[in-house]
């Protein structure tokens, strides 16, 4: 689905989200932002916004890994790489989630954005992040979440179930209805305090959370203990 999905999965999301997804992304490297020269890695990280997000931020020195499953991705994140001298420092691999090709103890911030609830067991992939981050290092995740709040929840729930996948099979054309996979999975995935609960069970502590433009999006920020 993502490999069908891959050329038009950064014009979509700007649309869809009428372009919030730039500012949610903005929003999480200076929640948590990065510091001193150790590594960041992103998973999950599609075509790389929010690596490049944090590439930015770091600065020179600062090596950004960007992890995903999907090789038609990585090779679009490569050419938007290759367009900006200043993304030099971004390096994708192609690495699932669940079991990634990294050393213990590596990354000052591992991130992943809008991928979490993608991954087939989200213990496992938490685990990881978890394995992967240093000790005193931040675990990032930005997700969708439902907003709690009417009339804004009905009319939230509307555009999910029935006009976002119209849009999204109409540009897209692909033969699985991707955009109609991502309001089953926004539904079915746990938000709020049970992702931060969930977080603490895989290892990570002092979880908090971030509802973001009315609860449409949400960032979980935990810890790795010393």
């Amino acid at each position: 689905m993502f490999t069908q999905i891959a050329s038009n999965y950064d014009r979509m999301n700007h649309l869809l989200s009428l372009n919030v997804d730039r500012y949610w992304r903005w929003r999480t490297v200076r929640k948590v932002s990065p510091s001193g020269g150790s590594p960041i890695l992103d998973i999950c990280s599609g075509t790389g916004d929010l690596a490049f997000a944090y590439c930015r931020k770091a600065g020179e020195g600062v090596q950004v890994v960007a992890a995903d499953f999907t090789r038609n991705m990585l090779q679009i994140g490569e050419q938007k790489k290759s367009r900006k001298r200043i993304y030099q420092n971004v390096q994708f691999v192609e690495a699932d989630a669940q079991y990634l090709p990294f050393e213990d103890d590596t990354f000052q911030i591992v991130s992943v954005a809008f991928g979490l609830r993608n991954i087939a067991d989200t213990d496992r992939g938490l685990g990881e992040m978890a394995r992967v981050c240093q000790p005193g290092g931040t675990v990032a995740v930005l997700e969708f979440s439902k907003p709690g709040w009417q009339p804004f929840k009905a009319f939230y729930g509307f555009y999910m179930n029935r006009i976002l996948p119209i849009i999204g099979q109409f540009f897209t054309k692909n033969e699985e209805d991707a955009y109609s996979y991502l309001p089953e999975s926004v539904s079915e995935f746990p938000d709020g305090q049970r992702l931060v609960d969930q977080m603490h069970h895989n290892g990570l502590i002092n979880g908090e959370y971030y509802p973001l433009t009315g609860g449409i999006a949400t960032l979980y920020v935990a810890q790795k203990p010393v």
